[in-house]
Order: C-alpha cells, then sequence, then structure tokens
C-alpha cells in the first residue's frame, strides 16, 4: 500500500477558495482506480493548515493519479499557499489493527498486576 500526505499551508484569505478547490477533487479521486481513501483534515492548532490523506493499492496507481489534470489541479493551488506544499510518500509494507493494540494491552495488564 502506497500513503501519499500533502500538507497545504494555506493564506488566510484564499482559505475557502482553496476549500471549495479540495472538496471538489476529493470524491473523484476516490473513485479512481486503486484508491483506497482520499480525505481532507484540519490542523486543531491552525485553521490554515490542510493536510490531504490518500491510499492507494499500489504504487503504479499512485503514479497514475500524480500525473493526472486532477493532481495537476492541486498542484496549481501553489499561488494560494503561504509556504511551498509538502509531499510525503510512504510505502507500508504491513498494516496492523486492533487486534495488535489489544494483545500489547494484555501484556501491559499482566506486567501491571503482578
Amino acid at each position: 500500500m502506497n500513503v501519499i500526505r500533502t500538507i497545504m499551508n494555506v493564506l488566510p484569505e484564499k482559505q475557502k477558495e482553496v476549500l471549495q478547490t479540495l472538496i471538489l477533487i476529493v470524491e473523484p479521486t476516490g473513485k479512481e482506480k486503486g484508491c483506497l481513501s482520499f480525505g481532507i483534515y484540519g490542523d486543531v492548532e491552525n485553521e490554515n493548515v490542510f493536510n490531504l490523506i490518500s491510499e492507494w493499492k499500489t504504487r503504479k496507481e499512485l503514479d497514475h493519479h500524480m500525473k493526472s489534470a486532477r493532481f495537476g489541479v492541486l498542484l496549481g493551488t501553489k499561488s494560494l499557499l503561504a509556504e511551498p506544499m509538502k509531499i510525503q510518500i510512504f510505502t507500508i509494507s504491513n498494516t496492523e489493527g486492533m487486534d495488535a493494540v489489544n494483545t500489547v494491552r494484555k501484556k501491559m495488564k499482566r506486567i501491571y498486576s503482578i
């Protein structure tokens, strides 16, 4: 699985414009082949910072997305940002869920109950 995180620090006076643009690309991007999820997240400490996080089945599908016109629209928002956009791409070979949390917590409970 591949995850791409885009961090955008938007000029305060352009926040509404950027947010409207992001909202327009969320749904269609989420329907692209290989997209597992795509969301926009606000920073609790700075209302002008947005994080876009999407998960992709394969790097090939992520690369196809990065070549798309929709991704070009995202890159085109650079003039509306207070600082350059930051993009991070993560390749994940293994994921765990709640079972892993429960296993760790059971071990912790045994340690502290002695």
